[in-house]
């Protein structure tokens, strides 16, 4: 049975009210009403709402490592996470997919169904080649508004940039008809077979690997998905004492507005849970 033909399935079960329990790929009746917030020429907001079906909508989580030789980056990604498996677990509820992409991890979850389900999908061609990283496009974006070329990372000290994670942070859940990939081909695939269109990003960091990566907005936008960034959980790459020497959160909000102005819309976390967002 394909995730499509499972709906009427699905939500009879749901409308019985019966035990809360997690099954493949709940594809309920409903739309995704996102307060969308984009910047003009002038980089002044402008906001609007998006209508998007959850049956055509996934969240790619990005980089959400269980740690990081940048310490601070560590804490502030844990502060991070009992939010976003609260909104994942909702969306998850809903009928949105949930595709997991903890880069350079795949070994520890080579042998799960969540795994494997993104592997087989049926091959489709992208309308222009997926490479393994999308750039700073001068043709498209002016230079991002924070240093990340000197040194980022805003520990007291920093230590040697040596690899220190392993896998996705165990306090997000991967669950139910999840998938796991840091492939930009395998996630296309998965989304050509089953009619996603929409794609929420969320995770680190704003202004490398989720604006880069092979499945991040660069990349997703220029193969004509409908994207949004989710800006209450993301985090910049910054340190402060590199220009334009403002605080570590003000330097984050300077890359969305950069991503707002040149790229996509940002959302709140909120919209994705089928509720109104208290607070744009």
């Amino acid at each position: 049975m394909t995730r499509r033909e499972a709906i009427p399935l699905l939500s009879s079960l749901l409308l019985t009210r019966s035990p809360a329990v997690e099954v493949n790929r709940e594809r309920l009746p409903g739309v995704l009403r996102l307060k969308a917030r984009s910047r003009n020429e002038s980089s002044q907001p402008v906001r609007r709402e998006l209508t998007w079906p959850v049956a055509s909508t996934a969240i790619i989580i990005c980089d959400m490592w269980d740690d990081h030789y940048c310490k601070s980056s560590a804490r502030r990604l844990a502060m991070m996470v009992p939010r976003m498996n609260e909104v994942v677990k909702a969306a998850r509820r809903a009928g949105v997919m949930i595709i997991h992409a903890p880069s350079g991890t795949m070994d520890v979850y080579k042998d799960m169904p969540f795994r494997r389900r993104m592997m087989e999908a049926k091959p489709a061609a992208p309308p222009e080649p997926i490479g393994e990283w999308r750039y700073l496009d001068r043709a498209k974006e002016a230079p991002l508004p924070i240093d990340d070329e000197t040194e980022p990372c805003d520990d007291a000290v920093v230590g040697e940039r040596v690899r220190r994670y392993s896998r996705q942070h165990e306090g997000i859940e991967i669950a139910g008809h999840d998938g796991v990939s840091d492939s930009g081909r395998e996630i296309f695939n998965y989304c050509e077979q089953e009619g996603i269109r929409n794609i929420a990003l969320m995770g680190v960091h704003a202004n490398m690997c989720v604006l880069g990566r092979p499945f991040g907005i660069r990349q997703m936008t220029r193969i004509g998905r409908q994207v949004v960034v989710v800006r209450d959980l993301t985090d910049a790459m910054y340190d402060p004492r590199q220009k334009p020497y403002v605080s570590h959160a003000r330097g984050t909000e300077l890359v969305v507005e950069h991503i707002e102005r040149y790229w996509c819309p940002s959302v709140v976390g909120d919209d994705l849970m089928l509720r109104r967002p208290q607070a744009s």
